[in-house]
């Protein structure tokens, strides 16, 4: 028997939102880890807002649906809202009832926003990490460290001498400017839409771009991120933050890290070995143009231990982390602007390539 094409509205709905979301998805094991870190950040939370006022969008709220923002590449904030809106399952994961009235975009973004200058990001990748289910897929031994460009949330034609002179864009919505015959440099030019961004070039033939630099210490076992930043771009910010990302780690036995060839430099090595780090880094090797061979910071004795091959095969996993962050979560480039905030921005990126990975891990039978 054929069913009839009712077009009309119920009023009340009999099913809980709970129920809707099938038993087996992929939300409810990242939202109960999500919920064990944010419960575990209560008291963090106390300390940025007020007693006293009206109540604010929960913080819990804004984390988890920045966290939908980054699985489902939602790429604004005002889409991210509509979404919230009309879909039951983004609803449910963010902790909204079906009847809760969705905020505003520009409210959700200045609360957001609140958050991320107050180190959050770190703080959440830094309990996800260290809860005791995810502790036991970490190695405490093995590391590797990588480097990635971000672009930054500001146009080529904002970058204007520091002296105010310089010919300013045509009228117009998208003026023209013309770059021709000018010599600009990061030492006497900067952006008027973010002075923290850094003009950048990855290597002869490529062009420049304003952008910053996102760093990430990786384990070697799974793969997952265990510290995260982001620093201006310049040619030694890759090795300086490595170093920092380092000192926050405990110390403890001897560890390896894992490097290319961007990492062999002297006294790079020198300082990782003062940190009892014993340095598996790509050797740059091959001849100069005299015919002579490259002296290397590496000490022949690391490339022969089988380790360092090991270290030198796993550690392109780390390319998986900034591909997922770029392509997926949306990242290439920032939405925000200054520094700080893309660093938030970029850590909590990470944080949610982590959720998604270590359900998977959990489910995987011990070995």
């Amino acid at each position: 028997m054929r069913g009839s094409d009712d077009r009309d509205d119920s009023l009340f709905s009999y099913v809980r939102l709970e129920d809707r979301v099938p038993q087996d998805h992929p939300l409810r094991a990242i939202r109960a880890l999500t919920n064990e870190v944010l419960t575990s950040m209560d008291a963090r939370f106390e300390t940025l807002y007020s007693a006293v006022g009206r109540a604010s969008i929960p913080p819990e709220h804004l984390l988890r649906a920045t966290l939908l923002q980054a699985f489902f590449s939602v790429r604004s904030e005002r889409m991210l809202m509509e979404q919230i809106n009309y879909n039951l399952l983004f609803r449910w994961f963010v902790g909204l009832q079906m009847d809760a009235q969705v905020w505003h975009p520009t409210v959700f973004t200045k609360n957001r926003d609140r958050l991320l200058e107050a180190d959050i990001a770190q703080e959440f990748l830094a309990t996800l990490m260290d809860l005791r289910q995810v502790k036991r897929l970490l190695s405490n031994e093995h590391f590797t460290v990588d480097g990635t460009l971000i672009d930054a949330w500001a146009s080529m034609k904002s970058f204007r001498p520091k002296d105010g002179s310089g010919e300013p864009p045509a009228s117009g919505r998208n003026g023209e400017r013309d770059f021709h015959k000018e010599k600009r440099s990061n030492e006497t030019h900067v952006s008027t839409t973010d002075p923290d961004a850094q003009l950048y070039r990855k290597g002869n033939g490529q062009s420049s771009r304003l952008c910053f630099m996102g760093h990430v210490l990786m384990e070697n076992r799974n793969g997952l991120v265990v510290e995260a930043t982001l620093t201006q771009a310049t040619g030694t910010a890759e090795r300086e933050a490595a170093l920092e990302m380092l000192n926050r780690r405990k110390r403890g036995r001897r560890v390896t890290l894992a490097a290319d060839k961007a990492y062999d430099v002297e006294g790079f090595v020198h300082d990782l070995r003062s940190r009892r780090v014993t340095p598996h880094i790509a050797i740059q090797g091959g001849k100069s143009k005299t015919g002579k061979t490259r002296k290397t910071a590496m000490d022949k004795r690391t490339t022969r231990h089988p380790g360092y091959e090991i270290s030198g095969r796993i550690r392109k996993r780390v390319e998986e982390v900034f591909g997922w962050t770029k392509e997926q979560a949306g990242y290439r480039k920032v939405k925000v602007r200054g520094r700080r905030k893309a660093e938030a921005v970029f850590t909590f990126a990470t944080a949610a390539y982590n959720l998604l990975r270590i359900p998977k891990l959990l489910a995987e039978p011990a070995t």
